[in-house]
């Protein structure tokens, strides 16, 4: 088993982690009258005890199941009688959208289902608003004063995107609100000492490049390496790790970036293939991902071509044929939809039939994980109902995970955050398109990743 050693990942970081602004939380809730934006989506919710299992460490939280909850009622901080307002800018419309929004279907169909089959959270009803900020950081800051200036929101639960959540998250720190599990592996989300109230969810990008960078020098010793990636703050973290991670027997001799609105990026594969690379690495979404396979069996150019994790997903099969796709690699830290004889993929397939707006998938397992997780930290904090005692739940997960019939997660992967560490995601296995009986399918290969 590979890992990486946790004073490294500190050095690694520490350039990125110089550039943060400190920002002192504080609690007020007042400020401009928030601009309206479209797209609000509905009810959902969590339980009346812990649903995972922990160490005894862990387990020595306040106690649930308080019987007199409308002593914490406020609206003013999202807590009106019988509910949790919780809230959301996330991507639902257009190319971005029809990517990621089955990860907020996902969370959604898991409140509802807490909603009406557990009772919803320490007496309450979830109440989760969704706010479409069609991937754009200004209509994300709208987004995010309409939820924390009109709904009132208790807390905020997975932002998605990095460049739109870079928006928000000092905002969200100076007004003393949890920003739980963000939507994107950032390295930079991790700063506890600058953003207290900020945690990320998604396994951090640079550690994601060095990962795949290690993987090329043990299995393609020499082999020319190319990037193309994103211009934003992921597709730098991914370059860096990529490039921390190979040794000198494999030369990075392309390095290729375009804009999120880019929509061709077909210039900048020629040049990655021109310059003679035999591994590509992807830090793109879906859709980008699909071009660069596209355009290099146009160009009859074969080389071992590698995606970030936020696109394993069956959806890719859609974007590029499962011929096209197949021996494409990529990394998960999740079990998959396909694995329909394992109890708790059988028990999220029922949630969605029965909750859902989309077909289950990886992604929508991806948002139940966010949900499972917000009904834990929940549940630890129904004696404290407060912003300040659901961040002392969030830090003090000690090697969480939900029961076996139950977890979204695999075998070996569980959470634990402290006030110093927001590091959430701390394992990966790597995943190759396959093609099965003329279908696109991921199966995954190697052993599970650890870089705690």
């Amino acid at each position: 088993m590979l890992r990486f050693n946790k004073a490294w990942l500190l050095l690694v970081g520490l350039a990125a982690l110089l550039t943060l602004a400190a920002v002192a939380c504080g609690g007020g809730d007042d400020g401009e009258e928030g601009t309206k934006t479209p797209g609000a989506t509905g009810t959902a919710a969590v339980t009346q005890q812990p649903t995972g299992t922990a160490t005894a460490e862990s387990t020595q939280t306040p106690a649930t199941g308080v019987t007199d909850s409308s002593k914490f009622d406020n609206p003013d901080i999202g807590l009106p009688a019988g509910k949790i307002v919780l809230g959301a800018h996330f991507v639902q419309t257009g190319t971005y959208g029809a990517a990621f929004s089955p990860v907020l279907s996902g969370i959604q169909a898991y409140f509802k289902y807490v909603n009406e089959e557990k009772g919803g959270v320490c007496g309450r009803q979830i109440d989760y608003k969704a706010y479409d900020d069609q991937y754009d950081p200004s209509k994300a800051v709208e987004a995010t004063r309409r939820l924390v200036e009109q709904d009132k929101i208790f807390a905020m639960i997975s932002g998605l995107g990095t460049a739109a959540h870079s928006a928000v998250w000092d905002y969200l720190n100076e007004k003393g609100i949890p920003d739980l599990w963000i939507m994107t592996g950032a390295h930079k989300w991790n700063d506890p000492e600058g953003h207290p109230w900020s945690v990320g969810f998604l396994p951090d990008y640079l550690v994601e490049g060095t990962i795949v960078g290690k993987w090329i020098v043990q299995n393609m010793p020499n082999a020319k390496v190319g990037i193309l990636y994103q211009n934003d703050d992921w597709g730098a973290d991914v370059l860096a790790g990529l490039k921390d991670g190979l040794g000198p027997g494999n030369e990075l001799v392309a390095e290729q970036s375009y804009e999120s609105t880019a929509v061709d990026v077909r210039s900048q594969v020629t040049n990655i293939k021109q310059k003679g690379a035999e591994v590509v690495m992807c830090a793109c979404l879906p859709g980008t991902d699909a071009q660069l396979v596209k355009s290099a069996e146009a160009l009859g150019w074969d080389p071992q071509i590698i995606i970030d994790y936020v696109a394993s997903d069956p959806i890719m099969f859609s974007y590029a044929s499962p011929k096209l796709m197949e021996g494409v690699l990529t990394l998960q830290a999740n079990k998959l939809s396909t694995w329909d004889d394992d109890p708790a993929v059988a028990w999220h397939k029922q949630i969605m039939k029965k909750y859902g707006t989309v077909a289950p998938g990886n992604y929508t397992m991806v948002g139940q994980v966010v949900g499972q997780l917000t009904e834990e930290v929940l549940n630890r904090s129904c004696n404290n109902l407060t912003r300040q005692g659901v961040m002392d739940a969030v830090n003090s997960l000690k090697d969480f995970t939900a029961p076996p019939d139950q977890a979204m997660t695999l075998p070996g992967v569980t959470t634990t955050i402290t006030k110093d560490d927001h590091l959430v995601t701390r394992a990966m296995r790597f995943l190759r398109a396959k093609l099965v009986d003329n279908k696109g399918v991921w199966e995954y290969e190697g052993e599970l990743i650890s870089f705690r």
